[in-house]
């Protein structure tokens, strides 16, 4: 019998003050609302029953809080490249404020003055993809929106800027897999928030 295909979850940080606000939090290390503690507890229900291998965290914060309080925090090792996007002088701002100055602009296509452009943050999604892939079996990545998004792009063979298709909310639960083979990386489930108390829609 074959070994089962490996499914890849991707839960996305709780709720912080800046994505609650709709700034771009990139590197400042914010910590969860309290709001954002519960939907990662409610989170941690969703996957009690659930057992991984692997368990891969951002350093940051926002997500090592969600990873402990969903009840994976002794188990997961830090992964700096598991960050969210360095997004430098853009760093606080919402895409509203840059857009008055930059009508134009596209943060997956453009990246960010004094920060990651897209290149860096695909060779980052690439080396996450390539451990996930040569690790096996199941594994758990608590990160944030943008990253993860990149990371999808990624595992399906797209390019990095497709990670703009692909809306995150807070504390919400994704999976990665294949279809029937390894050759055919696919979305098994996305953007699943069911377990929240109420619903997180992307920003």
């Amino acid at each position: 019998m074959n070994d089962p295909l490996p499914v890849i979850y991707l839960a996305r940080h709780g709720e912080t003050a800046w994505s609650l606000s709709g700034q771009h939090t990139g590197r400042t290390d914010l910590p969860l609302t309290s709001q954002g503690e519960e939907n990662a507890r409610r989170l941690g229900e969703r996957l009690r029953t659930e057992s991984f291998p692997h368990v891969w965290c951002s350093p940051l914060q926002r997500a090592a809080q969600t990873c402990a309080l969903a009840g994976f925090g002794s188990v997961a090792v830090a992964d700096s490249d598991l960050m969210e996007w360095d997004y430098g002088d853009y760093e606080g701002r919402k895409t509203s404020e840059i857009r008055r100055e930059r009508p134009d602009w596209d943060l997956f296509r453009d990246g960010c003055p004094g920060g990651e452009t897209l290149a860096a943050i695909s060779e980052r999604a690439d080396r996450v993809v390539a451990r996930l892939r040569s690790a096996g079996g199941r594994a758990l990545i608590f990160s944030s929106g943008h990253i993860l998004r990149v990371i999808t792009a990624r595992w399906l063979g797209l390019p990095a800027s497709e990670g703009r298709l692909f809306l995150l909310g807070t504390a919400s639960l994704s999976q990665l897999s294949y279809e029937h083979t390894r050759e055919r990386p696919a979305i098994q489930l996305w953007n699943d928030t069911q377990h929240l108390t109420v619903p997180i829609l992307p920003r």
